[in-house]
């Protein structure tokens, strides 16, 4: 077998638990159905690694797999592959959608990634219609994009803080499923992932920013306000869920409260989605035995 099969092979083989099981069918969000967040441990470790250690070295296992996809990927996009994958975060203050960027996406070559953070609306951004902006931070070809936030904050902040009339929230679910299939009809793969992170959780991680000068820039005290709003933006979050849980974009729920195990368990689903579009490095042009020649005769 070729160095490149090989590489292929052990990457799929790693893209599944010991026991064949894919992880995104344990975290899929089913479409169409009512969510209770309260009924999923924010603490569970669904198929993963037992414990802080093994979940470490699992991680650095999980490097070089996704390296290699990603370098593959790019490198199709050369030979006009269009490819390339969205990965969307979304989760309540501190459940962690930065430290997913700094832990896993540090395993990737920056050069091929992505990363927008999506905050309130600029007054310029108001006057477009509320997907304007996220289509002008899309992946292109060969990319990894990284979405810390998206345009979910229009039926969630929205709904919660009454933004927009009930009406055009509902209208947006829609909009957002059609936008969300246009993209894997072009050829984006969408990784949607809610990190769910208790309420109880959210204090201690506040009160730890408190506890340090250097995360201080981390704090805002509109954060305890929003904690007030806890129940209504869960129930946001379940309505999001249960409407944009598609078959083309799935959501998956990776229970957050750890944060070895939520950085773990979106490295696999990336590698599970990756492993699953296998790109190609393209075939060379020229003729490969002439310009090794050539290079001798120097």
């Amino acid at each position: 077998m070729s160095k490149k099969g090989s590489k292929a092979r052990e990457a799929k083989k790693g893209a599944q638990g010991g026991d064949g099981l894919a992880l995104r069918e344990l975290l899929r969000v089913p479409g169409g159905k009512p969510v209770d967040l309260a009924a999923h441990d924010a603490r569970e470790t669904p198929a993963g690694p037992r414990d802080k250690k093994a979940g470490r070295a699992a991680m650095t296992e999980l490097a070089t797999p996704l390296a290699d996809l990603q370098e593959r990927l790019w490198a199709a996009s050369t030979a006009g592959d269009r490819r390339r994958v969205l990965l969307v975060l979304q989760g309540m203050d501190t459940s962690g959608k930065g430290g997913t960027v700094k832990h896993v996406i540090g395993l990737f070559n920056p050069s091929g990634c992505r990363v927008h953070a999506f905050k309130a609306p600029t007054p310029k951004e108001l006057t477009h219609p509320f997907l304007w902006r996220i289509k002008k931070a899309l992946p292109q070809a060969g990319e990894l994009g990284i979405f810390d936030r998206s345009h979910y904050e229009d039926v969630l902040i929205a709904r919660v803080r009454s933004l927009a009339p009930p009406a055009e929230i509902e209208r947006r679910y829609d909009e957002i499923n059609r936008f969300e299939k246009a993209l894997t009809d072009d050829g984006v793969t969408v990784v949607k992932c809610f990190l769910h992170i208790s309420y109880g959780e959210q204090r201690d991680r506040l009160l730890k920013r408190l506890d340090r000068p250097d995360k201080h820039w981390k704090f805002n005290v509109a954060d305890i306000d929003e904690r007030a709003l806890w129940p209504a933006y869960q129930q946001a979050y379940e309505l999001a869920l249960e409407r944009c849980s598609t078959p083309h974009a799935p959501w998956y729920l990776i229970p957050a409260d750890r944060k070895w195990y939520r950085n773990w368990a979106v490295s696999r689903l990336l590698l599970e989605h990756l492993s699953e579009l296998d790109p190609r490095y393209p075939e060379g042009d020229f003729d490969v035995k002439e310009a090794r020649r050539r290079l001798l005769e120097e």
